[in-house]
């Protein structure tokens, strides 16, 4: 762990957040990345920060906030447009406690920070390190994890940042903002015309022109400046000299408290400005919502969540190819299993046939012993065995006298080697005559081979006889 200290350049800012869950020391690196530096100081010195809550809390992963709007879709940098991203070699996202930008995309920075609550790798190279949380602030900050969150990762009771202290400002040349006021015109009061008074209609006109007349010129004398009691009774003892206010410090109170009716007239008209517009704007994204298809934006932790979808899909492509595997495999062995009984069976049945086989070669032998080899035993036993064939066949022709009826009406099987029928049956040749044989001297018409080239038959004969012919040569 102290490696990746060392590695780390030296900090050149500091910054304090009052935070719900503690005080955060933050360090700056202002050298390596100047830029969202200067922006994370000046938006803090102008109080951007202050009442914004941790809107999103990835557990393990990331805490994020600076957003005003505190939804995640509000914040604008001081330079009037997202600035580009700021890498550097030895800033790397290899434990928590760092300090980096979010954006929804590549060169799309605006106010909107998050804290790394554990290493994450897969964010390199797309998010700016811009500072890390110092000494034992950094378990004040690991506290944001302890939160429960919706579905959509945000806080259920989020956190907020009460405060920010600039401790230590890398940028002196900084100079806050001022709130830009709406001027507004002098709403312009029409005078009312007096009307001119006719004395001529009166009986006694001339008398009423006259005071009219006097009334007039002491409202002219008297209506630039009130007088008072000093003013009246200057010869008074009793009276105090001196004025009670001094009328260019009543002036000037009288002026400020308009300016600061004004101020807030027009802070609560830029208000009121800022809320109908955000509500147009939330209107106008639902209203584009319903009407158009969601369009997948990159927001922080995207790769991580793609990552665990692309596992999930991975585990369910291995499962799929394990069940058809195993199916496979059930089905190979049924396979294998019924081919193996019909071997089986068919190895009976030639087991069957063989033994049969056997059982009649050693019948034959046992009979084969059985003879005599040579001498008078053997005369003896030959002419047994013929006189034992004569008395069969005899046998045979008297049961054959016997039973010709009943021969007659059953059916008898040809492959039956146990039927001696054939024993009385008679060895019966046709009589074709006497053959004489051929002279070739005296030829008939046997002899000779009518050849009709008119024929059907030898017409075609003799064109499949030309095609081969042409085909070979």
């Amino acid at each position: 762990m102290s490696s990746i200290y060392i590695q780390e350049p030296p900090t050149s800012g500091k910054v304090l957040l009052k935070t719900t869950v503690g005080d955060i020391d933050v360090e700056l690196w202002a050298k390596e990345t100047p830029k969202a530096c200067r922006n994370f100081v000046q938006l803090c010195m102008e109080g951007y920060y202050d009442g914004t809550i941790f809107h999103r809390v990835v557990k393990g992963f990331i805490a994020q906030g600076g957003d005003p709007n505190g939804d995640g879709t509000g914040g604008e940098s001081i330079y009037g447009s997202p600035f580009r991203d700021e890498f550097h070699q030895r800033l790397r996202f290899a434990r928590r406690g760092l300090l980096a930008m979010a954006n929804a995309g590549k060169d799309d920075n605006a106010s909107q920070f998050f804290f790394t609550l554990a290493p994450a790798p897969e964010l390199q190279n797309k998010h700016t390190i811009f500072g890390k949380v110092t000494g034992e602030t950094l378990f004040n900050m690991l506290k944001l994890e302890e939160c429960e969150t919706d579905d959509d990762d945000r806080p259920m009771y989020p956190q907020k940042i009460l405060k920010v202290e600039i401790l230590n400002n890398p940028f002196p040349d900084i100079i806050p903002r001022a709130i830009k006021k709406d001027f507004k015109e002098p709403v312009k009061v029409k005078e009312k015309k007096k009307g001119v008074k006719n004395f001529k209609l009166l009986s006694f006109g001339e008398e009423a022109e006259e005071d009219e007349v006097e009334s007039t010129s002491a409202n002219q004398k008297y209506v630039t400046k009130g007088k008072s009691s000093h003013d009246m009774l200057k010869d008074d003892p009793t009276l105090d000299c001196a004025p009670a206010v001094v009328q260019e410090q009543a002036d000037k109170s009288t002026k400020h408290e308009d300016s600061l009716s004004d101020d807030q007239s027009e802070m609560q008209d830029e208000e009121n400005k800022l809320t109908t517009e955000f509500v147009r704007n939330k209107l106008k994204a639902k209203t584009d919502k319903t009407k158009k298809l969601p369009i997948t934006t990159y927001y922080l932790g995207k790769d991580k969540q793609d990552e665990r979808k692309r596992k999930a899909e991975e585990i369910r492509k291995e499962y799929r190819a394990l069940k058809k595997g195993i199916a496979d495999e059930r089905k190979s062995r049924m396979v294998a299993d019924t081919q193996k009984i019909k071997e089986d069976e068919e190895k009976s049945k030639k087991r069957k046939v063989i033994d049969s086989f056997h059982e009649e070669q050693e019948t034959y032998k046992r009979l084969a012993q059985a003879v005599p080899k040579k001498g008078a035993s053997r005369e003896e036993f030959t002419l047994g065995l013929l006189a034992k064939f004569q008395k069969k066949m005899n046998e045979a022709r008297q049961k054959d006298d016997e039973d010709v009826e009943t021969t007659n009406k059953e059916d008898i099987d040809d492959d039956d080697d146990k039927d001696e029928s054939w024993l009385s049956h008679k060895l019966e040749f046709e009589d074709k005559g006497t053959v004489l044989a051929k002279d070739a001297s005296t030829k008939g018409d046997d002899w000779f081979e009518i050849y009709d080239p008119r024929n059907p038959l030898t017409k075609r004969r003799r064109e499949e006889s030309k095609k081969i012919l042409s085909q070979r040569r």
